[in-house]
C-alpha cells in the first residue's frame, strides 16, 4: 500500500477520512517513539474530553402558520401562534487523543505534549476552546508542546502567531515546537507545501537537557497509510476535498495517473 505522494496526501484531509488517520496517527506516533524514549520516559497516549453540539435541526419554540379566510370575500390572512414542542438534544462527548511524553523519574509528570490538529480544534466552538485552553494550560507550565497541523482548510490555530509563521513564507502544512524555557515567544517551525515531503527527523524536546529525540513523521503517514488501506479508501478519481489549487491538482493527477500505471 505504497503512499503515492511525497509528503502528506491531501485527499487523507477529506472530513470524512480524517478522524481515523487522526486517530491511527497518534497510536503509531507514540508507538514509534516509544523505543527511543527508554528507559526513563514513557509514550502515553490521552485523551481531551469535550461536547460538541449536535447538527440536528430542533423544532422552533413557536410555529407560526398562516390561515386563509373561509369566505371569499377576502378575509386577511391572520397570524396563529401554537403551542411549542420543547425538544433537548444531548451535546456528542467528543474524545480526541494525543501524545504525552511522561517521565518515571519524577512520577510520570508530563514533559512533553504532541497534538495533531484536527477540524473541531480550528473551527469555532467547542473544540477549538477546549484545545486552546490545554494549549494556555502547557504554555503556562513547564511542558513543551508539539502542534503538527496538516490539514491545509480551517483558520489558524497553533501556538506561533499567524503572521510571524507567514512571514517566513508559503506552507500548506505547519509544525510548531514550543519549549519550556524563559523565552516561551520562540518557537521552532517547520513549513511544507503539498508537493514537499515530511520532516523526517523531527526534533522532540524532553527534560533536564537530555539531547531530543527525532520523530519520523513521514514513516508514521506510511504506517497510517498502510494499516488504513486507505490507497482502497480513497476515490483518487475525483477533484481532492479540500479542493486543491488548479496547479496542483494538476501535479496530483500525474501522480495518480503514474500510480495506477506502475500498479500490478
Amino acid at each position: 500500500m505504497t503512499m503515492i505522494f511525497p509528503g502528506m496526501d491531501p485527499y487523507l484531509e477529506h472530513p470524512a477520512v480524517w478522524p481515523g488517520v487522526h486517530t491511527r496517527m497518534i497510536v503509531y506516533l507514540a508507538e514509534l517513539l516509544q523505543p527511543r524514549l527508554q528507559p526513563r520516559y514513557i509514550a502515553a497516549v490521552e485523551e481531551r474530553v469535550f461536547v460538541e453540539e449536535t447538527n440536528r435541526d430542533t423544532v422552533p419554540d413557536v410555529f407560526i402558520k398562516r390561515r386563509r379566510a373561509a369566505s371569499r370575500e377576502g378575509v386577511v390572512a391572520v397570524a396563529e401562534t401554537d403551542e411549542p414542542e420543547f425538544v433537548r438534544v444531548a451535546g456528542l462527548e467528543i474524545h480526541e487523543p494525543y501524545v504525552a511524553i511522561l517521565d518515571r523519574r519524577t512520577g510520570q509528570s508530563i514533559v512533553t505534549v504532541i497534538e495533531l490538529v484536527s477540524p473541531t480544534n480550528k473551527y469555532a466552538g467547542p473544540g477549538r476552546d477546549s484545545y486552546q485552553a490545554k494549549q494556555r494550560e502547557v504554555l503556562a507550565s513547564e511542558t513543551h508542546l508539539v502542534e503538527i497541523d496538516l490539514l491545509r482548510a480551517g483558520p489558524h490555530v497553533v501556538a506561533i502567531p499567524e503572521w510571524a509563521a507567514r512571514e517566513r513564507g508559503h506552507y500548506d502544512y505547519l509544525i510548531c515546537i514550543n519549549r519550556a524555557s524563559e523565552l516561551r515567544n520562540e518557537y521552532e517551525i517547520y513549513r511544507r507545501g503539498v508537493r514537499d515531503a515530511l520532516p523526517r527527523k523531527l526534533r522532540i524536546p524532553l527534560a533536564d537537557g537530555d539531547p531530543d529525540v527525532s520523530l519520523d513523521l513521514r514513516a508514521v503517514l506510511e504506517k497510517t497509510y498502510e494499516a488504513g488501506l486507505y490507497r482502497n479508501q480513497l476515490d483518487y478519481n475525483q477533484p481532492c476535498v479540500p479542493p486543491l489549487s488548479p496547479s496542483d491538482q494538476a501535479w496530483a493527477d500525474e501522480l495518480i495517473r503514474a500510480a495506477a500505471l506502475s500498479s500490478p
